[in-house]
């Protein structure tokens, strides 16, 4: 979301009321907003899925993630409270202007701007079920009229920029730059719980080179460390969903100590990652590192679709089935053995057996687009791209069963396992309930130490009792060299870690979350 997420997660979208109880603890002086929620209702998750359509997961997450090619003291930290959306968003209130006007938005570690529906949002729908801000009723209010418009994952807004101040638990921001939307694009907005998003990302990605609401509290000295934490609880039976701390973090909420690693760029909460583990298995892929994003305002946890088909695998997710990956293995797949064995270099396998362009040093033809640029949509169906990229992964998986010796016979029959297990096209996968004890957990290598995922939290239950259906936390993004492979970690990998944004230190923090 850093955003709104995506089509992976407007497929999530559930029809949830939000009652908020804003209390606080006298002794601690923090305080904290309460959310209540409702059990889910599938007739909204289907009607968010009617946004999603073939081929548009990969190219909205690229829109978003702009990658086409081109604690302290008590009285110095503020919590605010946030909602468990059924384990796919958490919302949080905050108030703008004087006196404030109080809007439910996405703490989006995703993303840098705050907007939320305008009172001159006329003609889309989904601002006439949603609180709108009416600057005629703040004192505080300053025009700006600057135009604005963003590209989320599943939808866009426009709108202009406004100056008020912003509530943000008992801290009370001022002159803060933010867009009042005037149009919203997309049933995603309709049907959603929230009204606006809040950027929490760096102000290298803010639209108008805005200045992040962050930002202002540490610039206006509303913090006393220029700290914010994360806790997001998955248990959707508790009434509180979690808590976003800014100036510090809450002890009661991790436990043991955070392991850090640097921000590798400003912009996202962007780090280098190493390796990912099935069981206790590589899958090959960031052996040698890859990009990871800390996303808050994502539901999901998304990678190469090499690295989740193996997931998938390994777990009996039902994907869609590729032709092209089968016709690949069948016509290739003993060549592609050969040359690995040959000690040639991985990269240049496809070039070499002419499915790809691309030999890992240099494109040889020019002629063929990537699949993740901006015309992805367009590329998808181009038959030699999609062979190339299906080459590609067969290498990846190829690699993987020869380092565990396997033999020929054992590692095609692999790979058209694979084959099989590929995601759909909008990123969704479904498993057997009933299997989550036997499948495999799923570690990531950061900062050195690995962190586990097991499958009771890395699968998405929708529904109760017989009619339960059960949903892969995983998502397919395939991003390439030199931004990828990137890997986003959402709220499945978030409700597991504690994380810690040391704006300060220019570093991300994960410990285990209790």
């Amino acid at each position: 979301m850093g955003t709104i997420g995506k089509t992976t997660t407007a497929t999530l979208f559930l029809c949830l009321l939000l009652f908020p109880i804003v209390f606080s603890t006298p002794n601690d002086r923090l305080v904290r907003i309460g959310l209540k929620k409702r059990k889910i209702d599938r007739n909204n998750r289907m009607a968010a899925h009617l946004e999603s359509k073939e081929g548009k997961a990969s190219e909205a997450f690229l829109r978003k993630y702009r990658l086409h090619g081109n604690l302290g003291e008590s009285e110095d930290i503020d919590i605010v409270a946030l909602k468990n959306y059924m384990d796919a968003q958490y919302f949080g209130e905050i108030g703008i202007g004087t006196p404030t006007q109080n809007f439910t938005v996405i703490f989006d570690t995703g993303s840098s701007n705050l907007w939320v529906p305008s009172s001159k949002c006329y003609f889309s729908i989904a601002c006439y079920f949603h609180p709108k801000y009416k600057s005629s009723r703040s004192r505080t209010y300053k025009a700006n009229g600057k135009p604005a418009d963003i590209q989320y994952g599943t939808g866009a807004i426009s709108g202009f920029f406004s100056e008020d101040h912003v509530t943000v638990g008992d801290l009370v921001v001022k002159h803060q730059e933010f867009i009042e939307a005037t149009k919203e694009s997309s049933l995603t907005f309709l049907i959603a719980k929230f009204d606006g998003i809040l950027g929490l990302g760096f102000k290298e990605i803010s639209v108008g080179n805005a200045v992040p609401v962050w930002y202002n509290m540490v610039n206006q000295g509303l913090v006393n460390e220029p700290v914010f934490s994360f806790w997001l609880n998955r248990n959707p039976e508790d009434d509180v969903g979690g808590e976003v701390v800014f100036g510090g973090m809450d002890p009661k909420h991790y436990k043991g100590e955070h392991t850090y690693v640097p921000v590798k760029q400003k912009g996202y909460w962007q780090f280098d990652m190493g390796d990912v583990l099935i069981g206790d298995q590589t899958t090959g892929l960031c052996a040698s590192g890859c990009s990871a994003i800390v996303d808050s305002g994502t539901s999901l946890l998304t990678g190469p679709t090499a690295v989740i088909a193996q997931v998938n695998h390994a777990i009996g997710a039902t994907g869609v089935v590729s032709q092209e990956c089968k016709t690949v293995v069948s016509e290739y797949g003993e060549m592609i053995i050969d040359l690995l064995l040959s000690k040639d270099q991985p990269l240049k396998v496809c070039s070499q057996i002419g499915l790809c362009s691309f030999d890992g040093t240099r494109d040889v033809s020019m002629g063929i687009e990537s699949v993740v640029n901006e015309n992805a949509g367009k590329a998808s169906g181009n038959v030699h791209d999609a062979m190339c990229s299906v080459c590609e992964m067969a290498v990846i998986w190829v690699q993987s069963q020869l380092k565990q010796n396997q033999t020929q016979e054992r590692i095609l029959d692999y790979v058209n396992e694979l084959c099989d297990r590929l995601p759909s096209p909008v990123g969704e996968s479904v498993v057997d309930c009933n299997s989550l004890s036997a499948m495999p957990s799923v570690a990531f290598t950061i900062g050195g130490k690995i962190l586990e995922l097991t499958p009771e939290q890395y699968i998405l239950k929708v529904g109760d009792g017989e009619l339960a259906q059960c949903i892969s936390g995983f998502g397919a993004l395939d991003v390439p060299p030199p931004r990828g492979p990137l890997w986003i970690l959402g709220d499945v990998f978030m409700g597991k870690f504690h994380t810690v944004f040391d704006y300060g230190n220019m570093q991300i923090g994960f410990a285990e979350a209790t």
